[in-house]
């Protein structure tokens, strides 16, 4: 019962941090969504690299590793980390700038004036969501299963919690987890809007990049039986089998396409939110040069425990946890699984939290992005500003967000797939939009309609290769472009940048006014 009393005393302490920021909320709707423009560079770094890494950084990571050993570093880790601050540096701070002159406070309000198209909104808006639910659903999946293997054991004597595997029975089962997660965010994002969203992110981001180095060495420690960190680390290293050790079953082609993914950052909607809550522009100074080294912090220990796990060092199957009464290993347990077995119940407890403070630290903002652009695009875009009041507003803001966990709920109970799959999927539309954003802040040139077929073509060729790999089924799925070997994110980037640009070339520029308005220069 010692890591259930921790995971419990833990969620107990955010709720805590939310109604103390809610106590601070003025009652306005800039101050829900935006916390008026306050944050300063420290929260800003710390809520953007929360809020970048999640359940797929830390939980996909690791499983991913475990099945395709430690070049999962390379595909996705390395590139994130330059990549990420360079859309912070030109996205960011450009679109930062822009809200602060137009009064924007979601993406959808920005490309309405820039392509001067209402009909963008409606347009991009399902999309956005659409995409943002299966992103939700990577933390509501993993939280769950996270709980499930850190109280394994807790509750022998509930029929209704026993399982199959020993990993697992007498937990929490997976539904009731996810939902007490769901109801934890929801609390504090519900009372203490952006203020609360932020204090949170960073309170949570400190705990899981100091617990989780304090989790690779307490796992290296014990699973290499030397008496240093660096002799276990040089043990476990030798123990790595060459097929883990390497990439050398991926074609360079695909491994490079990856690179492609991390360039979703410029379109998540919960990230624009972020930027525009900056004081000033140089809020941004900070995270631009840290957030590579923090990502580096966060994935190493990930990758490298995921890659042990594959090691003689680890016990092998049954103990491994497995999915059901079958052979197959369950990747997204991997994590839980080795903290749980391999360090004492208060460290595992308290190691958990961790694992939940980086879940946590992006549903909080993707959940209020998404009421945020409720009822600003749809409901008072289209009712008139003055219609509502500010109060009713944040109602609005605030009964979309309930509707938006209890929709995320409801699909995690559904058969819960690879989260690093599911993640890559997601990453992959959101990077496939990235030449909209870029295109709207640096060309002059971008119409409404290449916009109108850049998204069509992005979201019907995302459908089309989502659909021919099963649903997401086949988790090796790959496309043949030009005789090369790559990964679907490939084809649609292609096809949104020929779809921009070809339509953009033979239809009518916006006016005069409009690029003055965005090109002051």
């Amino acid at each position: 019962m010692t890591e259930f009393w921790i995971i419990v005393g833990y969620l107990s302490l955010l709720l805590m941090l939310g109604l103390m920021a809610s106590r601070m909320f003025s009652g306005t709707k800039s101050d829900y969504q935006l916390a008026s423009h306050s944050i300063g560079p420290f929260l800003l770094l710390m809520s953007l690299f929360g809020t970048t890494m999640t359940a797929f950084a830390l939980v996909g990571s690791t499983g991913e590793a475990f099945k395709e050993g430690i070049g999962v570093y390379g595909m996705l880790a390395s590139s994130s980390g330059i990549i990420h601050s360079l859309c912070f540096f030109l996205i960011g701070v450009k679109v930062w700038s822009l809200a602060r002159k137009n009064g924007y406070s979601t993406q959808i309000q920005y490309f309405r004036d820039r392509l001067e198209s209402d009909g963008i909104g409606l347009l991009l808006f399902p999309i956005l969501v659409g995409l943002v639910i299966p992103y939700l659903l990577i933390g509501v999946i993993s939280a769950g299963t996270v709980i499930q293997n850190m109280t394994a054991g807790a509750f022998p004597n509930i029929e209704s919690f026993a399982t199959d595997t020993r990993a697992t029975s007498g937990g929490v089962p997976p539904s009731i987890g996810s939902l007490v997660i769901c109801l934890v965010v929801l609390c504090y994002v519900f009372f203490g809007g952006m203020r609360g969203t932020a204090w949170a992110n960073a309170f949570q981001t400190i705990v899981f990049m100091v617990l989780g180095i304090v989790t690779f060495c307490v796992i290296a420690n014990q699973l290499g039986g030397k008496d240093s960190l660096l002799e276990n680390l040089q043990s476990l290293g030798e123990a790595i089998s060459e097929d883990k050790a390497t990439r050398s079953h991926m074609s360079k082609t695909k491994f490079f396409s990856y690179l492609l993914i991390p360039l979703s950052v410029g379109m998540f909607p919960h990230l624009f939110q972020h930027w525009l809550t900056a004081k000033s522009a140089s809020s941004f100074k900070l995270p631009v040069v840290a957030h590579p080294a923090f990502i580096m912090i966060v994935w190493v220990p990930c990758v490298l425990v995921g890659v042990w796990a594959t090691t003689s060092l680890v016990p092998p199957k049954p103990p491994l946890p497995t999915i059901g009464d079958s052979d197959v290993v369950n990747s997204n347990a991997i994590l839980p699984f080795l903290v749980k077995t391999q360090t004492t119940a208060w460290l595992g407890g308290l190691l958990t939290a961790g694992i939940l403070a980086a879940i946590m630290s992006s549903l909080d903002s993707q959940f209020l992005c998404l009421g945020t652009m409720f009822s600003t695009d749809i409901v008072t875009h289209y009712a008139g500003k003055d219609r509502y009041s500010d109060r009713q507003q944040v109602l609005l803001t605030r009964g979309f967000i309930i509707a938006i966990v209890a929709i995320t709920y409801l699909c995690s109970l559904a058969q819960p797939k690879s989260v690093f799959t599911l993640g890559v999927w997601c990453f992959s539309g959101f990077s496939s939009l990235f030449p909209l954003v870029f295109a709207a802040v640096y060309w002059r040139g971008l119409t409404k309609w290449g916009s109108y077929a850049s998204v069509l073509a992005t979201i019907s060729a995302w459908i089309y290769l989502f659909r021919e790999s099963g649903w997401g089924a086949n988790r090796s799925y790959v496309i043949d472009l030009g005789g090369y070997e790559v990964m679907p994110v490939a084809g649609i980037f292609l096809a949104s940048v020929v779809a921009l640009v070809g339509v953009s070339m033979v239809t009518k520029a916006p006016s005069d006014a409009t690029l003055k308005k965005f090109f002051a220069d």
